[in-house]
Formats: structure tokens, C-alpha cells, sequence
């Protein structure tokens, strides 16, 4: 099977550099400067022990793909993204073409599921960060990032394994799960600080970290009244176990998470729509207050809109717009 990785940022040149250097049948989708980049260099794939320069096949659009139904899509844009990505795949692509989300929050899928009958979700905890056109930088080795992964919305079938097989070879670990939504509730829980982490900065401090906790107090909530079931923190624990290691790139740390990373690349727009935004919505569906969601979804979407870098505001301050 060949993979097409649809949004080579963090993420996708992650998983598509890690294919491709293990010997799979890889091209990248990007766009701007990025792709040039790649075009030109190569992808420069970057962890705590090595650095390498893998000439991955680039497009920077689907319509120069000739795609079947023996390829495997993953979608590794940001969920505000998502919607374009599949118009123009519809546009060109056969309906049994294969769907990874390997994105966060939990709306993708159903996106996907509208136009393709084969959509996998992908639960994704990969440490990675892209800042700089034609880089990205995995900060865990030699265990890349944990891709759990399973049909949408429930079940596994011999391509989700294959899949599965395919990563496992790539230095990721994955495993296939009949109930993949469960753990990606689970994952939208614990990317309710990500704003956080934008607005504050990735230090900011016990105010922020308390910050955090109530966005994640309250989605908890949302989800039991919405009778939503999520992976327990002990299995997720369990899950994570000691198997990645992260570590400094070149004496550097991991400067954010992906929204922190959306901030800093001045993309002018942010996930927290599909993350705190995911909470704000089903807390309405079921007359639950999120105050603190809704905060953070409308402060980080603003910040997004008007460029600010991150950490343009404090704890402080967001925790005193709060009942």
C-alpha cells in the first residue's frame, strides 16, 4: 500500500519521514514555503539522537496524485483544515480510498465518514514540533510516538491492521483497537490545556497548571452528562507506561504543543475551535456550563486572529474573567 500524508507538519513528516525511511511507499501533501522545502532539500527529520535528510516525494495539492483504492490517506492538518482537505480529495479520489485522522480532538472523522466509507481514527501522542519550512523535530527516540488506531466508529479490520503493522516497523508502536474513540476522548481531555499552554506560555507557572486542571475538571463533567465514555486515566497511564523518552534535540528543549506551535508560526488560526470548542458544544447540547472552555476556546481564537506570539496573556488574568 502507499501512504499519503496530508499535511506534512509535526505530525505528518513524523509519521511520513518514519515511513519512508523504513523502506514504505510515502508521499507528502504540503503547502508554501514548507513544500518548496521539501521539494528542493528534502525533509530534514530531526530527534534527540540523530539528524536525517529524507527526499519523501511532495505534491502540494491532491489533484496531482493519481489516487486508488489501494492508498492510505492520513489527514495530519489541524481540524479547522480538515474540511478543504476533503473537498478537494473528493474531487479526485475513489470512494474506497482509506481515511486516517491522525489529528486531535474528535471531529474529523465524521467529517470524513460524509464523503469516505473507510475512515480509521488515530489516537496520536507524538512529540513533535515543526517551526521552521522543510524541518520537524521528534523529541522522542527510539520509540517515535504511540499511534493507536482503529475503524470509525468502532471495530478493526485486516487494513487497520496492516496499518498498524506498517507503523510498528517505522518506530512507532500501534495498536489496533475496536474501541479507538474511547482513548480519543480520553486525548481531547488532556489537549484541554493546550490553550493554556498558547496563551500562558509553556511556563506559566502553578495558575496555569490550575488553569488547566478546570478546563479539564469541567470537560470530564460534559462528558459523563453526555453518557460518553472515555478511556479511565489509569489505563492511559498504562498505556504510556515509560515506552517514549523525551528528550532535548541539539541541547534544546520541546518549545510547545501544537496550538503553542500554531501561535508561534503566526498561522492565524488555532485548533481550540475543535478542543475546548468540542466541550463548549456538547456542555450546551446537554445544559452543562463550560465557563472556562468557552474562556480559553474564544481567548486562543483571538490571539490566533490577531497574531500574537505565545504567552501573551496570564493566568492570572484568564482565571479573573472566571465565575
Amino acid at each position: 500500500m502507499r501512504f499519503v500524508v496530508y499535511g506534512a507538519g509535526a505530525i505528518g513528516g513524523a509519521i511520513g519521514g518514519r515511513l519512508f525511511e523504513h523502506g514504505h511507499d510515502v508521499v507528502l501533501i504540503a503547502r508554501g514555503a514548507h513544500y518548496e522545502a521539501l521539494l528542493d532539500d528534502g525533509l530534514r527529520l530531526f530527534d534527540p539522537d540523530r539528524e536525517v535528510t529524507l527526499p519523501v516525494p511532495v505534491v502540494d495539492r491532491p489533484s496531482q496524485l493519481a489516487l486508488s483504492g489501494d492508498d492510505v490517506v492520513f489527514l495530519a492538518m489541524k481540524t479547522q483544515d480538515t474540511a478543504g482537505a476533503l473537498g478537494a480529495l473528493t474531487e479526485i479520489a475513489p470512494a474506497d480510498l482509506a481515511i486516517v485522522c491522525a489529528q486531535n480532538g474528535v471531529a474529523n472523522e465524521r467529517m470524513a465518514l460524509r464523503h469516505f466509507a473507510h475512515v480509521y481514527a488515530m489516537c496520536v501522542m507524538c512529540p513533535a514540533q515543526h517551526l521552521e519550512p522543510g524541518v520537524v523535530e521528534a523529541s522522542s527516540a527510539p520509540v517515535t510516538g504511540l499511534l493507536d488506531l482503529g475503524c470509525y466508529p468502532k471495530g478493526i479490520d485486516d487494513r487497520g491492521s496492516a496499518i498498524a503493522a506498517a507503523l510498528e516497523h517505522s518506530t512507532f508502536e500501534s495498536i489496533p483497537r475496536a474501541d479507538i474513540m474511547r482513548w480519543k476522548y480520553t486525548k481531547l481531555l488532556m489537549n484541554l490545556g493546550n490553550a493554556v499552554e498558547a496563551l500562558c506560555g509553556n511556563d506559566g507557572g502553578e495558575r496555569a497548571a490550575e488553569l488547566a486542571r478546570r478546563a479539564r475538571s469541567e470537560g470530564a463533567g460534559v462528558l459523563r452528562a453526555a453518557g460518553i465514555d472515555a478511556a479511565t486515566r489509569e489505563q492511559d497511564r498504562e498505556r504510556r507506561g515509560t515506552r517514549m523518552h523525551v528528550r532535548p534535540i541539539a541541547g534544546a528543549p520541546r518549545s510547545g504543543g501544537s496550538s503553542w506551535q500554531s501561535l508561534q508560526r503566526r498561522t492565524g488560526s488555532i485548533e481550540t475551535d475543535y478542543l475546548n470548542g468540542e466541550i463548549v458544544l456538547l456542555g450546551r447540547l446537554h445544559g452543562i456550563a463550560t465557563p472556562v472552555n468557552e474562556l480559553l476556546q474564544h481567548r486562543a481564537a483571538d490571539a490566533a486572529r490577531l497574531h500574537l506570539p505565545p504567552g501573551s496573556t496570564t493566568a492570572d488574568e484568564l482565571l479573573a474573567q472566571l465565575p
